[in-house]
């Protein structure tokens, strides 16, 4: 195998498990140089292969977050598979799983087990609810925990129904809380001088912590925080507007002297002295008559004049991107947010560029999401020393 770059060059991870979460944890440590190994059922392999759309056969979720990971087929399952997934697991830093609560413990490879296998084993449990509490036992994904968490009760507008995200959103962000916290397990193992642990990372907390104090604004105020559109309970303006060409701009004027030039760019300086006006709370509190000024001023400019004038007077404005908007605009490709990279299925493939940046030990993207077992020989012969004869029987007795 090449030597991977970054600043996690050298570390080793195990990630067992399927779709979106686990996969994502995977692909940040892989990003920044982290030696990461896919265990994948020999023949169902991970369903996030066949998850969303395709291109010639191969899967773009998968590409996508399968990328800079090397794959083997192993089956759990058996005796013999278990037993490889215990070398597997002697050898690595990091094991990543998001199987339902009990599914390891069920093959004997749970974290009593492992912990004895590698005491400096750092072991990420991914799951819909938590390895504790009542519901743990029930299926979790990621739409679950957008409903249960608030988001959904947040998010839309307030005459319509709850609204959902178009994506992985929960999975995402319970992918991007765990993957910090083994960064911390490992700091605490490596510079602390402690050892291995394992970490309960659910879909429904990560989410609900991001939403704000919402807890404290029940408990101290009595309120249910509801569904208020683009608007903000906490600023205004704060909105997305139709421009004359028919497109959008949104607009967080989060700040007074934000506020005050928004009122200068937009020709209305008289609106810093209106009493309706001049503070954030009687802005929130005369909003809709606010939104209409600025609507009225909107209807009558394009959207780059409005840009250009907004950013004339130091305000903050952006457009509403789509993704053809995103992959062509220019600070996106300076900052490599957006770059090709060469894959045997979909040729040059433009995939989201690695973040954050970092000064001295950049990560890379080295190759897309790989074949099921592409590393089989690789990972079986070269890390554990499997000889030709051992990986004959595996495979013979459908193990890998």
């Amino acid at each position: 195998m090449t030597e991977r770059a970054g600043p996690l060059a050298g570390l080793r991870v195990v990630e067992v498990g399927t779709m979106i979460s686990a996969g994502t944890v995977g692909r940040l440590l892989a990003d920044f140089g982290a030696d990461v190994v896919k265990v994948e059922h020999p023949k169902a392999g991970d369903h996030l292969r066949r998850f969303g759309p395709e291109s010639n056969d191969a899967g773009i979720w998968w590409k996508y977050l399968a990328r800079n990971k090397r794959s083997v087929t192993l089956n759990l399952s058996t005796e013999e598979g278990s037993v490889v997934f215990e070398d597997l697991v002697a050898e690595a830093d990091v094991l990543v799983e998001n199987f339902r609560p009990g599914t390891l413990e069920r093959w004997n490879v749970g974290w009593d087990h492992l912990s004895t296998v590698n005491p400096d084993l750092v072991m990420l449990r991914l799951s819909g609810f938590g390895q504790t509490g009542p519901y743990s036992e029930r299926p979790g994904f990621g739409t679950l925990a957008e409903a249960m968490s608030g988001f959904a009760y947040l998010n839309g507008f307030p005459d319509r129904e709850p609204l959902l995200p178009p994506s992985g959103l929960a999975d995402g962000i319970a992918a991007m809380y765990s993957t910090f916290a083994v960064m911390f397990a490992l700091y605490h193992r490596d510079v602390n001088g402690g050892g291995g642990q394992y970490i309960d990372t659910s879909l429904i907390e990560p989410i609900f912590s991001i939403l704000g104090p919402q807890p404290l604004r029940y408990q101290q105020l009595d309120e249910v925080e509801e569904r208020a559109g683009n608007r903000s309970t906490s600023s205004a303006p704060r909105n997305v507007y139709e421009t004359k060409d028919d497109r959008y701009v949104a607009i967080s004027a989060s700040s007074q002297p934000i506020a005050m030039r928004l009122f200068d760019a937009i020709d209305r300086p008289d609106l810093k002295d209106d009493p309706r006006f001049e503070t954030n709370e009687k802005r929130l509190e005369n909003v809709e008559e606010l939104d209409a000024i600025i609507q009225d001023w909107m209807d009558d400019h394009d959207r780059e004049t409005i840009l250009e004038r907004f950013e004339e007077y130091e305000t903050t404005i952006a457009p509403i991107y789509n993704v053809a908007d995103i992959v062509e605009d220019d600070h996106y490709r300076a900052r490599d947010a957006v770059v090709e990279v060469p894959d045997d299925d979909l040729g040059d493939a433009l995939v989201q560029g690695v973040v954050p940046k970092f000064s001295e030990t950049p990560g890379e993207i080295t190759h897309l999401g790989p074949s099921l077992g592409e590393h089989n020989d690789e990972v079986y012969a070269e890390m554990l020393g499997y000889d030709t004869e051992t990986l004959a029987d595996l495979e013979s007795a459908g193990a890998i």
